[in-house]
């Protein structure tokens, strides 16, 4: 773990596991898998994957004036205006594989601005509400963490409804092993029924 007496590198561990969290979530599945939607507003595991990773080259880009090396790759703001949810899917010519070296890439370009720059950096984020767009350094890692968490809680659930594959790491999962699920959703629904 991180020197918890270096407040950047704290910040930036917790950002790293946010996002290797996000990525383990696709292990072992198969394209149609990772694209599939799992619930009624179209939310897929790939499509988290690839929102995450342009959240990143944004933030830690232009935010702070630089620009992801090769930013065809990304989904570019005015495509949000024909698609709102341009960045929430795989195109058909875009691959599990490829989305996921492609946000390692980005990772490395995030974390190239995290080392290069003091956490007081100004930043400018252009897509936020006039006069709430001044930032640091320090304020866009925590919000980007913030964002990644929010959306790793998302994917655990799809894949544990896909295959039952839950935790925080995939290392250390942080779930009882061998643990009575059956009996223990059986005895939610009866403390739930209780209240009807």
């Amino acid at each position: 773990m991180a020197d918890q007496s270096d407040a950047k590198t704290a910040l930036h561990y917790y950002l790293q596991q946010a996002r290797e969290n996000l990525i383990w979530k696709l292990d072992g599945l198969s394209e149609r898998e990772a694209r599939l939607p799992r619930t009624a507003t179209g939310n897929n595991l790939l499509g988290v994957i690839k929102h995450c990773l342009n959240v990143e080259a944004g933030y830690f880009g232009p935010t702070f004036g630089r620009e992801f090396p090769t930013p065809e790759e990304l989904v570019p703001l005015q495509a949000f205006d024909e698609d709102p949810q341009a960045d929430w899917y795989a195109r058909e010519d875009e691959t599990k594989d490829g989305l996921v070296d492609l946000y390692r890439r980005v990772g490395a370009f995030a974390d190239q601005t995290i080392q290069e720059l003091p956490l007081d950096a100004p930043g400018h984020v252009s897509w936020w509400l006039p006069g709430a767009q001044a930032v640091t350094l320090q304020r866009v890692i925590l919000h980007v963490t913030c964002d990644l968490a929010r959306h790793a809680g998302h994917a655990d659930i799809m894949r544990e409804q896909h295959d039952t594959a839950i935790g925080l790491r995939r290392e250390n999962s942080g779930v009882p092993d061998g643990h009575d699920w059956t009996a223990y959703v059986s005895k939610l629904t009866k403390l739930a029924d209780q209240f009807e």
